[in-house]
């Protein structure tokens, strides 16, 4: 590993630039400690909102903004995941420190937030295989994520301030509902399988288990992982969807990334996170791993990951509709409608085997 493999931007995707004489304008009056040219680019993770890396001088900033493309109520909310980062900060290490925020939509088109840069290598299912870790170095890395959910979860979310980011009461049934009908308002293909799963999840709902902060999105490739001790997380991204809930609904929905290396090559080719790497857990033994660590009942695990492939499949839904009118042209969207199917299908197996592997 004696390479440099720490996350790189790329450039621009066309129709995603930024204007950037309004944005250095903007940053010399209310960044002012940061000089030099502003030289933008952008990091190539990510469906959902955007993030770019800022270089003024020696000095890197990173600005998350919401898609392109008509707005969606309630979505892509700037503040509320500004005011996360801000919140935690004192109270967990591992988040990036926030510097700014603006509602001014004059500036770029859309509201944004800006955060210092947290240098480090991520995991894609995407990157090249001589960045593959070695076994034992990928068991502890797997380790470092199921444990780093742990402590998530553990945080004291009240005394951070966040106690009113979510209603924990009532978590899962309006999940249930609300994701089912997110699909129907985004549906453009007759997938069986989605309306089955989703028949099944109103009837099997559980209570909730408990409330922590759960960040609804947690997967390899939305931490960051020290330079120089791959097995140490420094850092958790993307927390656009985090609120108060289940935390056990988390946890299904980072095994629903979780693909092994006996699941069917079409699920394979769905590239949801580079878990069949050696060396990582199987599904299985990441949801023991967390109930030892955690002290958590995961009897009924299958639920919770049934839910967890439901709900990716209706984000990617969302974002294949948006790319089918025309409000993205990321080409890397243009046969997501074959993942929707693919993670119903998941879903479904698990339904019929009420397990969590061995679906085929």
């Amino acid at each position: 590993m004696s390479k440099n493999w720490i996350d790189q931007p790329k450039q621009i995707r066309e129709g995603e630039e930024l204007n950037t004489t309004a944005l250095q304008e903007y940053l010399k009056t209310h960044l002012p400690q940061y000089q030099g040219d502003l030289e933008v680019h952008q990091f190539p993770g990510g469906a959902s909102n955007l993030t770019y890396l800022l270089k003024l001088g020696d000095s890197e900033l990173v600005l998350r903004r919401p898609p392109f493309g008509p707005k969606i109520k309630s979505a892509h909310d700037m503040s509320r995941e500004y005011r996360i980062f801000s919140n935690l900060i004192d109270y967990y290490p591992k988040v990036p420190t926030p510097l700014l925020f603006c509602e001014d939509e004059s500036i770029i088109g859309r509201e944004f937030y800006i955060m210092e840069r947290l240098k480090g290598v991520i995991l894609r299912s995407t990157m090249p295989k001589e960045m593959y870790p070695a076994p034992d170095l990928m068991r502890g890395i797997g380790a470092s994520l199921i444990n780093t959910l742990v402590e998530l979860h553990a945080v004291d979310y009240k005394a951070a301030g966040l106690g009113e980011l979510g209603r924990p009461e009532g978590y899962n049934e309006r999940q249930v509902r609300g994701w089912t009908k997110r699909y129907y308002n985004s549906q453009t293909d007759d997938v069986k399988e989605m309306v089955a799963v989703s028949e099944w999840l109103t009837k099997n709902l559980l209570p909730e288990s408990g409330a922590s902060l759960i960040h609804n999105d947690y997967k390899y490739d939305n931490v960051i992982l020290d330079e120089k001790d791959w097995t140490k997380i420094i850092g958790i991204l993307d927390w656009e969807m985090a609120t108060i809930g289940d935390p056990l609904m988390d946890l299904g929905t980072s095994l629903c990334y979780w693909t092994n290396p006996n699941d069917p090559d079409w699920v394979q080719q769905l590239s949801l996170s580079p878990t069949t790497i050696p060396g990582n857990p199987s599904r299985e033994e990441v949801a023991n791993l967390y109930a030892a660590a955690s002290g958590r009942d995961i009897s009924n695990i299958v639920f919770y990951y049934v839910f967890g492939l439901f709900k990716i499949a209706v984000v990617v839904q969302q974002i294949y509709k948006r790319y089918k009118t025309g409000h993205s042209t990321n080409p890397k969207f243009a046969s997501m409608n074959h993942a929707v199917k693919g993670l119903s299908v998941m879903a479904h197996q698990a339904i019929q085997k009420n397990k969590i592997e061995n679906l085929f």
